[in-house]
């Protein structure tokens, strides 16, 4: 029996044993978002001019009680630096998306508040992204494939997670 086999037959059973496989499976994942999240970029860049971290902050915000959050926290959450932000919130303040507005309670707090043509912007792109998703996503892999997708990359971030907010 080659090593090939060898390697195939366990990777039945441990498919950790077969280097290749392994690696080749990760890649197909990768390959898969990244040609998927490029349809998607350009659906929400052409029609609302909207890059991918602008429209994170959009939804971040839509989905938030009174459409507002702390800019720090917001920043955090989306995984971008202090200085990163800040130039995505100056894009979004200057197209009247957002607005800063100082805490009442603590100086040192200011808000990223969706404007009403902010949250309207949100709305739409929103609509738009769940049609991407639907056609690229669902329509592909149905329903209960697109769950369960979800749910592996949920457990991946919660195991891998861990690491990094330390």
């Amino acid at each position: 029996m080659s090593s090939e086999n060898t390697a195939r037959q366990g990777s039945a059973v441990d498919p950790c044993t077969d280097d290749d496989e392994i690696v080749t499976w990760w890649g197909l994942v990768i390959e898969g978002y990244h040609v998927t999240q490029a349809k998607l970029d350009a659906e929400l860049a052409e029609r609302f001019e909207l890059a991918p971290a602008s429209f994170d902050i959009l939804l971040r915000l839509v989905r938030s009680p009174d459409c507002r959050m702390p800019m720090t926290r917001l920043a955090r959450e989306a995984a971008l630096s202090s200085g990163g932000f800040t130039k995505v919130a100056d894009r979004l303040a200057a197209a009247g998306l957002i607005r800063r507005e100082p805490c009442p309670s603590d100086r040192r707090v200011t808000y990223a508040t969706l404007t009403d043509h902010g949250r309207d912007v949100a709305d739409q792109a929103r609509r738009a992204a769940a049609r991407v998703l639907r056609q690229r996503v669902l329509a592909p892999l149905g329903v209960e494939r697109s769950a369960d997708l979800a749910d592996v990359m949920r457990v991946l971030r919660a195991a891998n997670g861990r690491e990094c907010s330390g």
